[in-house]
């Protein structure tokens, strides 16, 4: 039975996707390689199908309003999903089905559409990961704009893997919003085991948050799904977090278990 919503509270969430279809990676010859990517499918998928179940309604926004596209490795049976087809499937289906057919995922609010009068409407902002977002999220103005009024009224905010690099957003105009915040992303050593399998150099999630002045969680727990909560904020280090963090999220857009400000 799905769960309800307290009724004087905003229903809409914000799905903050990037649209970038690759990554750069940086070779030893000084050259740049672009690394096909996109979202990771798990890390929308399983957070998503929580905020449906719940009675959440979902709005996507992107950085001009393209149609994102799945990271090719998130979508290997074998790889992603251990084997497991009909999670898979199930998985594909919600966001490359239902959300095109029912919701904007195909045509995503540009963040420059998204005026300042708009964002009370929403309860609460979620950026899923995948490589993606090191390419279109991270210095983003319009996105900074929007993450700015999340944080400034203590609105529940999730992100999980490469998601928290949108945070930097906030700093293109002003002071990075996240200082102090305890957060976890996908680590600087998941990231080296990354660059020893593409041969190159990538963009370190952690070690861009910390230099900004966060305080980065990492470890065994946060690598083998354990989530940070810091205010209003939940975090996550990879796939293996999406159950949790979705269902942290939720408890938090109902005002339960959300730590104060």
């Amino acid at each position: 039975m799905a769960n309800t919503i307290q009724t004087d509270r905003p229903k809409k969430v914000l799905i903050v996707i990037s649209e970038a279809h690759s990554f750069p990676i940086k070779k030893s010859d000084g050259s740049t390689k672009d690394q096909p990517s996109g979202y990771f499918l798990m890390e929308l998928a399983k957070p998503l199908e929580k905020l449906l179940d719940a009675g959440y309604d979902v709005e996507f926004a992107s950085p001009t309003g393209a149609e994102p596209k799945p990271d090719p490795l998130s979508e290997s049976t074998i790889l992603a999903f251990l084997g497991n087809y009909w999670q898979k499937k199930h998985e594909h289906d919600l966001v490359e089905g239902k959300m095109k057919e029912e919701k904007n995922f195909k045509t995503p609010t540009p963040f420059a559409d998204i005026k300042d009068e708009n964002l009370r409407d929403y309860a609460g902002v979620f950026i899923p990961g995948g490589h993606a977002p090191l390419s279109d999220l991270g210095d983003n103005k319009e996105l900074g704009r929007i993450l700015q009024h999340f944080h400034d009224r203590h609105k529940p905010t999730a992100a999980i893997c490469h998601g928290p690099y949108a945070f930097l957003s906030t700093q293109v105009s002003g002071e990075f919003a996240y200082k102090g915040y305890k957060i976890t992303s996908w680590s600087d050593a998941e990231e080296k085991l990354m660059e020893t399998l593409l041969w190159g150099e990538i963009k370190k999630v952690e070690s861009s948050l910390r230099e900004a002045g966060a305080e980065m969680v990492e470890g065994v727990g946060t690598a083998l799904g354990s989530i940070t909560v810091d205010r209003e904020v939940v975090s996550g280090a990879n796939p293996m977090a999406a159950d949790a963090l979705g269902d942290k999220f939720v408890q938090m857009l109902k005002g339960d278990g959300a730590p104060k400000a």
